[in-house]
């Protein structure tokens, strides 16, 4: 077994230090109160139409997501066993479990089990005593390291001399993706679809290559399968010290066929999109990929990565900048988990922080459009600077999740505004978009700056708030402003396209640092929804007897 899997790394044995000595120590009614931050949500779907192969493919699926839930912890924290057995409050132990480690997501990574150590930037992803400093100064003297230790695909460890080296993940976590790609390759013995049975093979080989590409585009490839899995190292949210390295996750899904079908249209419009950007020219050069898809899915498995604290609703994949120019990229909308957070969520939200005469534009067909085409807007704006700075992605290093992601969020509600204008999105009125995506910001701003998702909704709400986009009243309740809105809206996304085109790093820290805040006032209002005992986020019930498959 590869050394990084039988010795607990530095930063789990400094936080276990403290944890063996201090982890009794937090109040029963604290844990208790730390778990109404999640409310607890089945997750299944309608099976009935899937044949038994189908079924039993599912079950293996679920199984391969096991492993990489295995892999996550040891990215994030390090020895999961060790760090249970350590807690005997059952409450206490389920929150550690929730967030794969002794640090609660939605408080910005803030330690809950006393005595324990703020979480490294880098998570588990590279020594616990490496600097970022140190990090950069290899890589400058020693170019030839740079490809493997920047790799998405790689830990940081140090050799026998203490110097930096790269050890990929097929060779760290050899057990568990070994594990993963047999068991895609017995599903994909029963896949039904052919496009299907080629992606789980390609992506079983993967895992134990290290290579993702061709499997990448295998999975762009697929149109009419029923299921679909996400699996392997996906996205870099979780290394915030350089925002380089793949964290792994899956999720198992179910394609809803009629609300796909209606979907289908939007992502034909990316390139006509992508002309009226509200920004010069020279930052929409690129021509986005026609083969987007965009479809609805229920989702039954969630595991690692996207199912650590805040959970993921809606996916844009894959990251990989060359296949997104080749094939496009796909969108899958997560909807009975959308739904789940919409009714126990945003609507109590609402009722306590929007003004009465505007809840009546609080609608699900609007949250729901507003989240696909967040997702759909990731295809808008460039992907490489403007200024020989490379891959935005590289250039903006850590800032550019953030960046990214608030570019999305606000690019997402143009798009509204631009089919609604044309035509093209007629149900319901704009207005509903407008209030929705309002409203969702207070919902997501309650998940902190640990995240880019959170860090963007704090870049979009303090921008707001400068340019008038919204009114706090004094009974505490906000009301949004139509005309001024549509004014921030075309100047952030400006602003954000030109950090990304410019690729200044710089620029892009001074950015989200100086709007990436939840001022005192907005922090009151979060703690009246606290109060309210509106949780902040979903918690899953889910697996194969949930689902009614057995084991």
């Amino acid at each position: 077994m590869p050394a990084v899997l039988t010795k607990l790394s530095c930063v789990a044995a400094l936080i276990l230090m403290c944890t063996f000595s201090h982890a009794q120590t937090t109040g029963q009614d604290e844990t208790d109160s730390q778990l109404t931050k999640y409310v607890s949500v089945k997750l299944t779907a309608d099976l009935s139409h899937l044949s038994e192969n189908q079924k039993q493919l599912i079950s293996l699926l679920i199984s391969a997501a096991q492993d990489m839930d295995d892999v996550f912890w040891i990215q994030a924290y390090g020895n999961k066993d060790a760090l249970l057995d350590s807690i005997s409050e059952p409450v206490l132990k389920r929150f550690a479990i929730i967030n794969y480690g002794p640090w609660d997501r939605l408080q910005n990574n803030r330690p809950f089990i006393d005595g324990v150590l703020t979480k490294p930037a880098g998570a588990n992803f590279y020594p616990q005593d490496m600097t970022k400093d140190e990090f950069e100064k290899h890589l400058q003297e020693n170019p030839a390291d740079q490809e493997a230790l920047k790799s998405l695909y790689t830990l940081v460890e140090r050799d026998e001399n203490g110097n930096l080296e790269a050890v990929p993940y097929n060779v760290a976590f050899e057990d568990q993706f070994a594990s993963a790609a047999e068991k895609l390759r017995k599903a994909s013995e029963l896949a039904e679809d052919s496009g299907f049975k080629a992606y789980l093979q390609a992506r079983a080989e993967a895992l134990l290559s290290n290579e993702y590409r061709a499997s990448d585009m295998l999975w762009m490839d697929m149109k009419t399968n029923k299921l679909d899995v996400v699996i392997g190292p996906i996205e870099n949210y979780e290394d915030q010290l350089n925002g380089y390295k793949a964290a792994c996750e899956c999720y198992v899904l179910v394609k809803d066929m009629s609300w796909s079908e209606r979907l289908s249209k939007y992502a034909s419009m990316l390139p006509d999109l992508q002309k009226g950007l509200p920004v010069a020219d020279k930052y929409k050069q690129e021509t986005p990929g026609t083969n987007s898809d965009l479809n609805a899915y229920d989702v039954i498995y969630y595991a690692g990565d996207c199912n650590a604290g805040s959970k993921t609703i809606a996916i844009n994949l894959p990251n990989d900048e060359e296949v997104q120019l080749k094939k496009g990229s796909r969108r899958l909308q997560l909807k009975n988990s959308m739904r789940a957070k919409f009714d126990k969520i945003l609507v109590p939200i609402a009722d306590l922080l929007i003004v009465p005469e505007q809840r009546k534009h609080i609608t699900f067909n609007a949250f729901f459009s507003n989240t696909m085409f967040h997702e759909v807007a990731h295809g808008l704006g460039i992907k490489e600077t403007i200024t020989g700075n490379g891959k935005v992605r590289s250039a903006l290093r850590e800032a550019a999740s953030a960046i990214e992601e608030g570019k999305a969020d606000i690019l997402g509600l143009y798009m509204v505004t631009r089919l609604f204008e044309q035509g093209e999105l007629s149900e319901g009125s704009l207005e509903d978009y407008y209030v929705t995506f309002m409203t969702s910001v207070f919902r997501s701003v309650r998940f902190g700056a640990s995240s880019a998702h959170g860090k963007s909704n704090m870049l979009r709400f303090n921008f707001f708030k400068e340019k008038g986009a919204f009114t706090r009243e004094e009974s505490g309740r906000y009301r949004i402003n139509m005309d001024q809105m549509k004014v921030a809206m075309k100047e952030l996304s400006a602003r954000l396209l030109e950090l990304q085109g410019n690729g200044d790093y710089k620029a892009a820290r001074e950015f989200t640092d100086n709007l990436g805040f939840v001022g005192p006032i907005l922090q009151a209002d979060l703690e009246r929804v606290n109060r309210a005992g509106i949780p902040t986020d979903i918690v899953f019930e889910q697996g194969t007897e949930v689902l009614g498959l057995g084991q």
